[in-house]
């Protein structure tokens, strides 16, 4: 991975408000299976504020990545850019980009992971039963992924193809045009 700093500065910080303090860094990065990336961080030693995030740089043909959960694929290597949407049908759960959509790079039990922590916080969040009784359901299928017990299927669909599945196994196709303009791209759109 070659990275190259293209701009480094002193700034004030968002969150402390402080001025000249927070320090705020942009490398531009050639990642493997993604292209270039413009990394992003800012870091504040005032009150240890720190964000990072990974912008691609190019962009591709939209595409859907598929590829079936189970306890041989959860070391398979998973890009997600910004953009994409994430989906496991068998879970009912969909996570599609929004403004402060972050890409990343992990593996499926990664995936796993954050579907995982989203449910525990969405569980603290709304009471009512039926939430609860679908949220722990939910909760308990994604444990049992994790764990190598069962099978589902891990869905990515990407506008701009930045995303990918790394294994001969996962399904690469075209996002038909219908599908496609119902996708979120998690970028905010001014129209005049």
């Amino acid at each position: 991975m070659n990275d190259e700093t293209i701009n480094e500065m002193i700034i004030k910080c968002p969150a402390c408000g402080i001025e000249g303090v927070a320090k705020s860094i942009m490398k531009e990065l050639e990642i493997p299976h993604f292209g270039q990336v413009m990394e992003t961080t800012l870091q504040c030693p005032a009150c240890g504020f720190k964000h990072s995030d990974i912008l691609a740089l190019e962009h591709k043909d939209p595409a859907k990545y598929v590829l079936e959960i189970n306890k041989n694929t959860l070391s398979v290597r998973v890009v997600r850019s910004q953009s994409a949407t994430v989906i496991i049908p068998e879970a009912g759960i969909k996570v599609e980009p929004g403004p402060k959509s972050e890409g990343y790079v992990t593996n499926v039990e990664g995936v796993l992971t954050r579907f995982e922590s989203a449910v525990i916080r969405a569980l603290k969040l709304f009471d009512d039963d039926e939430s609860q009784k679908n949220g722990k359901s939910t909760l308990e299928f994604v444990q049992e992924l994790k764990k190598g017990n069962g099978t589902a299927t891990l869905i990515i669909l990407d506008p701009f193809g930045q995303s990918s599945i790394v294994s001969d196994s996962a399904e690469v196709s075209e996002i038909p045009e219908d599908e496609l303009h119902g996708l979120k791209t998690g970028f905010s759109i001014i129209e005049e």
